[in-house]
């Protein structure tokens, strides 16, 4: 009877609600299923894995090796190569509608199917990366262990320490945070390995040893800066038995459960966005010279650190505040429609709306718009983000010229930092940072895995694309 119920059910579903259940249910289940033959270790699951997508990389470059993967212009040329199919992410990607899929799920089905701590509702980190490195969903134990390993790794070297005591209060944050990551690869097992002449074929275990190390350390070294910068300079110690959100958390300072909880998810989301954005791709540039992770990641950082790139939440939440001192509590929708139209007209952008390559509302401010609904409803600058919601992407379409009037992660980020007390606003690309090191820590390896060059594209001077195109 219950099969019976469960087909009817379904039968009432469109085709395509049908398909993503099967889907769902499948995968799911595949997952589960490997996860749970699998080892305790990452490392041991990646050992497992490896050789698998080392065959069938080299199986399909074999026989399509010579395919075309399309034409491109001379304004992509000029453009920033925007659109052109040229990099290899196996980590992730970006669909214009359903948004970021993480190994080819979702947000939704990562939040429901990704382990949780005890008591928690949002997935842990830990569980994301083990997805991004692996393809497949752990266990609950494979998550607790990974936890214990990067807790027990946590400690900066005493050279970084007093590097970070060093820094003068006027250095900004992610200059502090990259110069330490730089600093630290004084302990990079890559190096040595390289140096002793290990075979190419054993680069990418060494890789992964040095990306376990500065994964584990990264709370951390974004808990000094933050207590150096704005506190007391005190930071409280690991718990071995925590979780890398949790003692995130309370290495900063809070001990709120929500705003716990709230890094649970925030360091899930911002992991990973395939592999063309700059931090990305500079950790993959810097990486394929086989500069060591620490290198890498230190110069995804520098990029993530611009204006056009890690930055915009800050921006938001300054519009947010223009918005607000301008129009009082309580704006009409007129009101705010207006403010709208006059910074579109002063030849100003709305903020946090629009994406290079999202055509919908991004999933990552849906995961933080649902969580502020559900733990924040009456904070007075959520309701401000909801009435911009509500009212923006009507102006934009009626402007006609954004592509995706929509919201994408930072129309969101900033007002949640805020609300729970976390209300520097140039801290908050550190801990940005944190959560992209999974997502582009995890593509390194890979590179390294499949021995993917050095990546030296061809460039063109002007007069050439001249040429090239029959105008000179």
């Amino acid at each position: 009877m219950n099969a019976l119920k469960t087909w009817r059910q379904l039968c009432r579903l469109s085709h395509q609600q049908r398909l993503f259940v099967q889907a769902t249910y499948s995968s799911s289940m595949l997952s589960r299923k490997q996860s749970t033959q699998s080892s305790l270790s990452l490392k041991d699951a990646l050992e497992r894995v490896v050789p698998e997508k080392q065959k069938e990389v080299l199986e399909f470059r074999k026989k399509y090796g010579n395919e075309k993967l399309g034409e491109y212009t001379v304004d992509q040329a000029y453009g920033g190569m925007r659109g052109i199919k040229g990099l290899v992410t196996e980590t992730s990607h970006l669909d214009p509608i359903e948004g970021i899929e993480f190994r080819g799920y979702t947000i939704p089905q990562c939040q429901e199917l990704l382990p949780k701590a005890e008591g928690g509702e949002e997935p842990l980190p830990e569980g994301l990366f083990w997805l991004l490195i692996t393809g497949e969903i752990p266990t609950k134990e494979q998550v607790v262990n990974l936890s214990h390993e990067w807790a027990a790794k946590a400690d900066l070297p005493q050279h970084v320490v007093q590097m970070l005591n060093n820094f003068p209060d006027t250095l900004h944050p992610m200059s502090q945070f990259s110069a330490a990551i730089t600093a630290m690869n004084s302990e990079s097992k890559f190096v040595q390995a390289y140096n002793s002449g290990v075979p190419k074929a054993d680069y990418w275990r060494y890789v992964f040893d040095d990306s376990m190390e500065l994964i584990a350390k990264l709370p951390t070294l974004a808990a000094y800066i933050y207590r150096n910068l704005y506190k007391d300079g005190k930071v409280a110690p690991v718990d071995p038995n925590s979780d890398w959100s949790a003692n995130l958390a309370t290495m900063l300072g809070f001990d709120d459960k929500m705003f716990t909880e709230l890094m649970r998810l925030y360091l899930t989301i911002h992991t990973d966005h395939e592999g063309g954005n700059v931090s990305a791709h500079t950790c993959h540039l810097i990486g394929s010279a086989l500069s060591d992770p620490y290198l890498s990641f230190a110069g995804g950082m520098n990029g993530l650190a611009g204006p056009l790139h890690g930055l915009a939440n800050q921006e938001v939440l300054v519009w947010l505040t223009k918005l607000s001192e301008a129009l009082g509590p309580d704006p009409s929708d007129e009101k705010v429609r207006t403010f709208i139209w006059d910074s579109l007209k002063g030849g100003k952008v709305v903020p946090g709306y629009g994406h290079a390559v999202l055509r919908k509302t991004d999933p990552r401010y849906s995961s933080q718009r649902e969580f502020a609904l559900k733990h924040l409803p009456d904070d007075p600058m959520f309701k401000l983000v909801s009435q911009v919601y509500k009212i923006a992407p009507d102006v934009l379409l009626e402007q006609g010229k954004a592509k995706n009037p929509w919201p994408n992660v930072d129309a969101h980020s900033g007002v949640l930092l805020q609300y729970y007390g976390l209300t520097e606003m140039n801290y908050y690309t550190v801990l940005f940072g944190v959560s992209r090191a999974l997502g582009v820590l995890a593509s390194l390896v890979w590179d390294r895995a499949l021995g993917l060059p050095i990546e030296r594209p061809k460039s063109m001077t002007t007069e050439l694309l001249k040429k090239h195109v029959g105008a000179s």
